[in-house]
């Protein structure tokens, strides 16, 4: 089965996956990067606010090619970014027998999902939720809208249970959803935990935190959306002494937050590359996300894979599916600085929530996993093999 994957650039959290498919009998992968622009070692990140070059292969084990892209304005932050003329026949002069497409709001992968529709089956990936949905006319509109587009949908590949309720919602069968996970390289992050524990213990001495210390991490954008100032909220009513609060990353809230806040339990670090996030996660025994609005959230995967409690919120997607109370954090109400204090104070007592965390966070990620969505690809394709 050729199958034909158009995404808009390599990310990190897609090009292992890649590898492992192409890796299967069944499967000859191409993918068609349509950002052309993207090719390029290192580019200026507006949400971190610096020039970002991942250190990690983006490239490597799969087939790909980057297309001609003639935006006037190219790049993946608006639908005329993302113009292709040569995208549909490339595809179709390589023999795809399908294509995944990710995305819809882009001018070409619009178009590409109309112009193979009933001729070659079309996936579909998206990680979208209703948790942030306007009512009124609005909702309406855009529910007429999104039903029009996922027409042209054969097989929509959904993350968890907020993204298939979201295709439920805008038109698609249950008999046309795949489950096909999330997921990061969890292997990467957990193996070699006893050297990435020693490296962050030394790490937390060289920035002044002691062994007794108890840590509440942050690691991600500075902006409004990520809501990093929450920590600095939380940090208010956590007032034990024994406590430390890192903030890791950059971008347009930094200034304002460093300038907000004269705890010297706070700590402030620069963005870090993705080797070191497996050491990162383990700065801290709580990692805290409080986005005001996220479609996933894979931090929350990497913090798992890494042993670590999770304290994040009900606007953010994989909440449901991977945070359990009692078992392994807390999904409290989005800014509920009061809930998420207290589920800190009383773990920072209860050091065997830990230990229990980490154990749960390693049965669950065996679903959310690289394994999980590469098998349950695979399935979807032979059952189209067989099917043609």
């Amino acid at each position: 089965m050729k199958l034909a994957i158009v995404t808009t650039h390599p990310i990190q959290y897609n090009a292992p996956w890649f590898r492992l498919l192409s890796e299967q009998d069944n499967v000859d992968v191409r993918v068609f990067y349509t950002w052309e622009q993207s090719n390029q070692p290192a580019k200026y990140d507006p949400g971190f606010g610096k020039v970002i070059e991942w250190d990690l292969p983006l490239l490597e084990g799969y087939n790909y090619t980057f297309v001609k892209n003639i935006s006037e304005d190219p790049g993946s932050h608006h639908y005329k970014g993302i113009i292709n003329p040569t995208l549909n026949a490339e595809i179709e002069n390589w023999g795809a027998e399908a294509v995944l497409v990710f995305g819809w709001p882009f001018n070409s992968h619009l178009k590409c999902m109309r112009y193979f529709h009933k001729k070659i089956p079309v996936l579909f990936r998206g990680d979208s939720t209703l948790l942030n949905e306007q009512g009124g006319l609005k909702k309406i509109a855009r529910r007429l809208f999104l039903k029009y587009v996922y027409s042209f949908v054969d097989y929509a590949l959904y993350v968890g249970a907020n993204n298939k309720d979201y295709f439920l919602a805008h038109g698609l069968k249950e008999s046309e959803l795949v489950f096909v996970p999330h997921a990061i390289d969890n292997d990467r992050f957990a193996k070699d935990a006893d050297r990435y524990e020693k490296e962050a213990t030394d790490w937390r001495h060289e920035l002044g935190i002691k062994d007794d210390h108890f840590t509440v991490l942050y690691a991600g954008k500075f902006d409004t959306v990520k809501n990093p100032a929450f920590l600095l909220q939380v940090a208010k009513k956590v007032t034990e002494a024994n406590v430390r609060f890192i903030l890791i990353g950059n971008g347009p809230l930094e200034k304002e937050m460093k300038q907000s806040t004269n705890d010297p339990r706070v700590i402030f670090l620069d963005f870090q590359n993705q080797k070191r996030m497996p050491v990162v996660y383990r700065l801290g025994d709580v990692f805290v996300m409080s986005s005001v609005s996220e479609t996933w959230g894979l931090g929350i995967n990497e913090a798992m894979a890494c042993g670590r409690l999770i304290v994040t919120n009900n606007k953010v997607g994989c909440a449901v599916d991977l945070v359990k109370e009692g078992e392994n954090g807390i999904v409290i109400n989005k800014g509920d600085v009061d809930a998420a204090a207290k589920y800190i104070t009383t773990a920072m007592n209860e050091k065997h929530r830990v230990n229990k965390a980490k154990d749960f966070n390693k049965i669950m990620l065996e679903t959310y996993s690289f394994k999980t969505l590469v098998a349950n690809m695979s399935g979807l394709l032979k059952e189209i093999a067989a099917k043609k």
